[in-house]
């Protein structure tokens, strides 16, 4: 007797095989059998018509934090994803001392957008060490399976204190000591180690983070000790800026540590080839046998805009700052005001001496009005600069009154990466590199301008189905690039396929109508803090570890997730 068999559906079962018919059978959380099956089971679900796959695995999340508060870990849990794993890009609240926790909600609250209120209230804080968090982590029930690493900043912070927050050169002793520490969290079950090298990067206070900039040796050193486990990944984010040094960097610290590397790829628009020239010192590396590979996107990195987000294009100026701690209703009633508009618009003529501020407050050709449905592939008449150039208007008057629209809930989709050609062929050709890995989703982050956590249900309909601007992907192809090759590029090799012995981590889903809504702000984080979410459709169920958590859209109650701990045979 099986606990559950899936009779009939169409599946692509993650190892990049063409889709085939046929039944999947679980029992113990285990995928057990596959083909055509005549056995019996507790339960039978009819997948005729429908689409079934592993459950994604997504590679870069920030849940850290919420993993305290919210054992459904949305929006995630709404899209699919049955693994996700947290602690990316430096940042994390593991290792910290007592003394240094307001420290590193700080830095979480800078980095990721993660408001102190709430982590101040959400966060349990059971723990000091790397291990007590992952022991704090595996008491939690939860909706799906988690896995953490250890972050760069915070391992930093906790060994040398405020010599590490204000990047001071790291003694040799210091360096063995992180270097211990790291070594201690992979035994006890670490996934890898991050570290950030990006300017942009910075604490609630506008200090840079612990990490950037730090000695090679410093991070030769730690990634040594991670190796001698045989165990765990490593990760980084980078500004390219030398991209000599930076990439001979990756290349040493991948070599004496013996241990995969991955970083964060992206097209930035004032060097748009960059981002081939990594990709080709990357292949030179992959051919000395390091294995190095890149995190890219499955379409631009976009910023989400609007009076109910962290920034629109008016939000540095100095009238609009006066109005701006007002509720949304009121701000709306004040910016209806002609010479308060008047005055917001001439002060919004300054340019700000911050590039990416100034990218962020004077592109108006990538500004994309949100309708009932994002559109993440926009045409460039479809901007604020193309509407308003069809009007014979100003660019920033047109993008004024719309962000009045709907009672101010109108928003704004601004690909800030990854959209210099106003297509996603370059998303397209990053996503089909042999060293490609699919993540940069950053569920759990970014609460105020960022909405990306709906990357796996995006990957699936847009590239398979929906693409008129290009050519579409295979089916196969995308579903086993964030499940199987995700799942095993972090060390996880009892997932992400639908073969026997693997785990029962299974979606069903409705191919036709695979969607996803607009985004929308909801306050519904610890202290009633706001964060942007985007729900999904046509997910008929989702299971993890053998049972159903999602069904049509709704949790079903169980949380089956469990830790997921090191590199596994």
């Amino acid at each position: 007797m099986h606990d559950l068999i899936i009779k009939g559906g169409t599946l692509v079962d993650g190892t990049g095989g063409q889709p085939f018919t046929a039944d999947v059978a679980v029992k113990n959380g285990r995928v057990v059998e596959v083909g055509k099956i005549t056995g019996h089971a507790k339960r039978t679900m009819d997948a005729d018509g429908l689409m079934v796959t592993p459950g994604w695995v997504d590679i870069h999340t920030h849940y850290d934090g919420q993993v305290s508060w919210d054992p459904y870990l949305s929006p995630s849990s709404w899209h699919g994803v049955t693994t996700a794993v947290m602690g990316n890009c430096g940042v994390g609240f593991a290792p910290a001392h007592v003394h240094q926790r307001e420290w590193m909600m700080e830095l979480m609250e800078g980095v990721e957008d993660i408001p102190g209120a709430v982590l101040s209230e959400g966060l349990k804080w059971e723990w000091e060490s790397f291990p007590e968090y992952m022991d704090a982590i595996s008491r939690t029930p939860r909706i799906m399976d988690i896995g953490a690493q250890i972050p760069h900043g915070a391992l930093r912070v906790f060994v040398m204190g405020e010599r590490g927050a204000n990047r001071e050169a790291a003694t040799r002793d210091d360096m063995k000591t992180m270097a211990a520490l790291a070594k201690e969290a992979i035994a006890a079950g670490a996934l890898g180690f991050t570290s950030s090298r990006t300017i942009v990067h910075r604490t609630k206070r506008g200090a840079a983070v612990p990490s950037l900039g730090v000695d090679a040796q410093e991070l030769i050193t730690i990634a040594s000790a991670i190796g001698e486990t045989g165990k765990g990944v490593l990760q980084l984010i980078s500004d390219w800026d030398d991209l000599d040094a930076e990439f001979n960097l990756i290349r040493d610290v991948t070599k004496a540590s013996g241990r995969p590397m991955s970083y964060t790829l992206l097209q930035h628009d004032f060097l748009p080839q960059r981002w081939r020239e990594v990709l080709k010192r990357t292949d030179a590396a992959r051919t000395q046998g390091l294995d190095i590979k890149a995190q890219v996107a499955c379409r631009g990195i976009g910023m989400i805009h609007g009076l109910e987000c962290s920034m629109q294009p008016f939000f540095l100026a100095p009238s609009y700052q006066k109005v701006a701690h007002l509720p949304v209703p009121e701000r709306v009633r004040e910016l209806l005001n002609p010479q308060l508009r008047d005055r917001i618009l001439m002060e919004a003529t300054t340019v700000p001496d911050n590039v990416r501020l100034a990218t962020i407050t004077q592109h108006f050709h990538k500004y994309f009005p949100i309708s009932d449905h994002a559109n993440y592939e926009p045409l460039p008449e479809d901007s604020v600069a193309g509407i308003a150039a069809s009007k014979g208007l100003s660019a920033a008057a047109v993008a004024y009154d719309m962000m009045l629209q709907d009672e101010g809930r109108q928003k704004f989709y601004f690909p800030l990466y990854n959209y210099t050609e106003n297509n996603l062929d370059v998303v397209r050709e990053m996503m089909m590199h042999p060293a490609a890995l699919l993540g940069l989703g950053d569920a759990g982050a970014h609460c105020g301008y960022i909405c990306d956590a709906s990357y796996p249900t995006y990957l699936i309909k847009h590239w398979a189905r929906e693409r008129t601007r290009g050519p579409k992907l295979p089916i196969e192809f995308l579903v086993h690039a964030q499940t199987q090759r995700n799942a095993r590029a972090l060390g996880m090799f009892d997932r992400g396929a639908l073969v026997p012995g693997m785990k029962a981590d299974i979606n069903v889903i409705n191919f036709d109508k695979l969607d996803l809504s607009a985004p929308q702000v909801v306050n519904d984080l610890p202290a009633g803090g706001r964060r942007l979410v985007q729900k999904a459709s046509g997910y008929v169920a989702t299971m993890v570890n053998g049972q159903v958590v999602m069904e049509e859209g709704e949790s079903t109650g169980a949380l089956p997730g469990q830790l997921v701990r090191s590199t596994q045979s």
